[in-house]
């Protein structure tokens, strides 16, 4: 059997076993949130960006279960009642939006349109009209973060799309620059977890993994959502380059990135990074960035597979992670299998079907 076709059953045997770890994920540790972001049972952040992945492993596999699985993951939740909107519980409609694309059913293009307007509308800002990353338990006045482009940013971009509604795409472009103004490192090219224009300052300038990886795997699927101007695309692309090549520097010997990027002393983080090696190849594969930079993503690539268990669940990842005040309180942050830990491998390994022969 030729190397290719062995190395495509092999990834879709891991493919398989990850989206069955990612729906029989349990609650191992006591949470801290009020409502779980480790089972996927609930409407928040954590399952919308495990959602997310199963909806793209749909689009390349076809598979009628996982779309199934979607509707009725949804039928459900919208059966329960949604929590009140803000920045993490946004996240979902992403998928929900692509859902309406497949069924055409009606109240799943209301629910979109209502949280759209909202996300454009309603949502509190910051000054210079940042969105405020407004959570279920705070209100987090004048902050901005790395999450939100991913959580409610990608969204409201689709949703001007879909709808054509150009303001809608062209407040999602804004954010972007916004966050990337006030998060960016200028030394390093990588980013800040927050900014605060109450504290004015980057709270523990903690180059944060995850929160980098934010950017660079939802960049590459935003600039797949909309069509941009040029100059705001290539400004946009220069940003996650110059990102990566730093993160290359950073990359330790086993492939991983830790969980503050430039802290020796801080532990290895898997969910950061299968973001940055999804981000990295399909960046490569688009054109976006050098073909210099696939090797870093390949290393990543076979580091979290590693850590992918016999029964699916991806181990090291940590645990929903707060602003924090100090660098100690990310190296403290308890690791466990979680839904976007499992979401982000699970985007790694479909890229990764792209990218056999290397």
């Amino acid at each position: 059997m030729p190397t290719a076709q062995l190395q495509r059953e092999r990834l879709e045997t891991l493919i398989d076993r990850v989206i069955s770890g990612m729906q029989r994920l349990e609650v191992t540790i006591e949470e801290d949130t009020p409502a779980s972001i480790i089972s996927m049972d609930k409407w928040d952040w954590s399952q919308g960006v495990g959602l997310f992945s199963l909806y793209h492993y749909y689009k390349e596999s076809g598979n009628p279960g996982i779309l199934r699985y979607l509707t009725d993951w949804f039928d459900s939740r919208l059966r329960e009642g949604l929590p009140p909107k803000n920045v993490n519980t946004m996240c979902p409609l992403l998928t929900l939006s692509y859902l309406y694309e497949e069924t055409r059913r009606p109240d799943y293009l209301a629910v979109c349109e209502e949280w759209a307007s909202y996300a454009a509308d309603e949502m509190p800002r910051t000054p210079e009209f940042g969105i405020t990353h407004v959570t279920l338990d705070s209100a987090n006045e004048g902050e901005l973060r790395g999450d939100t482009l991913y959580m409610t940013v990608l969204f409201l971009g689709r949703m001007g799309v879909l709808l054509k509604r150009e303001p809608y795409v062209q407040e999602s472009v804004r954010q972007f620059l916004i966050h990337l103004k006030y998060l960016t490192d200028t030394r390093t090219g990588l980013f800040f977890h927050g900014w605060s224009f109450v504290r004015r300052d980057n709270f523990a300038r903690a180059l944060w993994g995850r929160g980098n990886a934010w950017y660079t795997a939802g960049l590459v699927d935003y600039l797949d959502i909309v069509e941009l101007p040029l100059g705001t695309e290539m400004f946009l692309i220069a940003t996650l380059e110059q990102q990566v090549r730093r993160l290359r520097e950073l990359q330790t010997e086993s492939g991983m990135w830790r969980t503050l990027l430039d802290d020796p002393g801080a532990y290895e983080e898997t969910s950061a990074t299968a973001g940055f090696a999804y981000g990295i190849l399909k960046a490569v594969r688009m054109g976006y960035i050098s073909e210099a930079y696939r090797d870093a993503g390949l290393a990543a690539l076979r580091a979290v597979i590693r850590r992918i268990d016999a029964d699916g669940m991806v181990q090291g990842v940590s645990y929903g992670t707060r602003m924090g005040h100090s660098r100690q309180f990310y190296r403290d942050i308890p690791q466990c299998p979680m839904p976007y830990g499992q979401s982000m491998t699970l985007l790694m390994l479909v890229e990764s079907l792209h990218h056999l022969d290397d």
